[in-house]
């Protein structure tokens, strides 16, 4: 069937496909700046300095595995007018006791990582000024303030501003460091070298891959897309999101094998190592490329944290009000997800009650070690989202929840079964890791 004789929910004809075209880029510029955290980025950049380019061929299928997964949410999103939350509803209360959890729990410890993960570049670049503490709280009340009072389209152009910094420090530097062209083409032969598989598949699965991916439907919508009429644009947009991310990934692989891999520097693991390459940076380029890094670093730490300030609170504000509402009427009502939900969402009072969950409790961290349950409880949860996210989309998608000619086929289903498969095996190594 064309996609000229889509249907709505409600057996409405769609309207006529709109065309692919750039102009219309945006919720995949949102899901790409919040999805790589300076995290990601630090671990990649291990990965670079202890196996060169050799494992370049990992952040090309891990790029492939994140179009399949934020494609296929947003798929339903526009297929089925109904919001992702709301699928997963469907499938059983076992799914809104997970996320009930999931959300709170990782909620009140990403807030504190997201702040002080910003605050770090700033410390570095004012060594003079107040501490680390100070400028986290600091960068969380601005966030909280900029999402309060901001909808999605000043939202989405802060974010194109945000990561078009991220993009143009980080391919300099990759520039900088003189990358071996040969040695980057030879990494895209599948090669796994002695100790390299949990970093392996820490690049195919880590980089640009949290609940932003689950976000991403809720970002379509805010953006205007509501139907199956936007499918071919909105296809358009993922893939230069995680494009983009992609070369995110290389970029910081090559500064990881050039720069750090043959002088075997050692960086600190988590957020403080991007610190350790400021210095590096300075050492090797001058204070000027120094800096230029660190207002990169920020914009990447900050873009993650307003994007989960605004996507996460969105999904919360959607399972507060499905939770809400009886299940039989919820399905009797088919309220589509739309712009005009999602813009009632935005000013809702769950909506600003998770701002206020994801700012507030979590500053007490900045004076507290993380206490030992709360980080098992966090690493449990979130090492099992992804999975959650790969096989509840399988599950949806080849439902009759979903019509006909946009299920799944079976290029979707096998990206979607890989990327499960391999986000159980990531889990199972993540919970394995936990400080029991």
């Amino acid at each position: 069937m064309s996609e000229t004789s889509a249907t709505t929910e409600t057996g409405e004809p769609a309207s006529r496909p709109r065309k692919s075209s750039w102009k219309y880029i945006g919720p995949g510029i949102v899901v790409a700046a919040t999805g790589v955290g300076a995290g990601d980025l630090v671990a990649t950049l291990i990965a670079g300095s202890k196996f060169g380019y050799t494992l370049m061929w990992a952040a090309v299928i891990g790029c492939v595995v994140k179009i399949s997964l934020a494609e296929a949410a947003g798929r339903w999103h526009l297929a089925t007018g109904r919001t992702l939350f709301d699928g997963w509803r469907s499938l059983g209360p076992w799914t809104t006791v997970y996320f009930a959890i999931y959300v709170v729990v990782w909620g009140f410890i990403y807030g504190a990582t997201a702040m002080s993960s910003s605050a770090l570049p700033i410390v570095a670049l004012f060594p003079d000024g107040p501490g680390l503490k100070f400028w986290a709280i600091v960068t969380g009340l601005i966030g909280l303030v900029f999402v309060w009072f901001n909808r999605y389209a000043v939202f989405e152009k802060v974010m194109t501003v945000l990561i078009g910094i991220m993009f143009v420090v980080v391919m300099y530097v990759a520039i900088r460091v003189a990358p071996d062209v040969g040695a980057s083409f030879a990494g895209l032969l599948p090669v796994l070298p002695d100790g390299s598989l949990l970093y392996t598949l820490g690049l195919i699965g880590g980089v640009g891959g949290t609940i932003t991916m689950a976000a991403y439907g809720y970002w379509v919508n805010a953006k205007g897309w509501s139907n199956s009429s936007w499918m071919k644009v909105m296809r358009l947009d993922n893939r230069v999101a995680y494009v983009t991310t992609g070369l995110f990934v290389v970029a910081m692989l090559i500064v990881g094998a050039e720069l750090l891999h043959a002088s075997q520097i050692a960086l600190t693991s988590g957020d403080r190592g991007l610190v350790d390459l400021g210095k590096v940076l300075e050492d090797r380029f001058g204070a000027g490329t120094a800096k230029l890094f660190l207002i990169g670093f920020f914009a990447t730490s900050f873009s993650s944290l307003i994007g989960v300030w605004h996507g996460v609170s969105l999904m919360f504000a959607d399972f507060v009000e499905r939770f809400r509402a009886p299940a039989a009427g919820a399905q009797q009502a088919e309220e589509h997800a739309g712009p005009a939900v999602t813009e009632r969402q935005q000013r809702s009072l769950p909506f600003r009650a998770y701002l206020l969950w994801l700012t507030f409790p979590p500053m007490t961290l900045l004076w507290l070690d993380q206490p030992f349950g709360l980080v098992i409880a966090y690493g449990v949860l979130g090492a099992f989202f992804m999975p959650f996210l790969a096989l509840t989309l399988i599950w949806l998608l080849n439902s009759s929840r979903t019509p006909g000619e946009w299920r799944n086929g079976w290029v979707s289903n096998g990206m979607l079964a890989l990327s499960g498969l391999l986000f159980v095996v990531l889990c199972v190594q993540q919970v394995r890791d936990l400080p029991w």
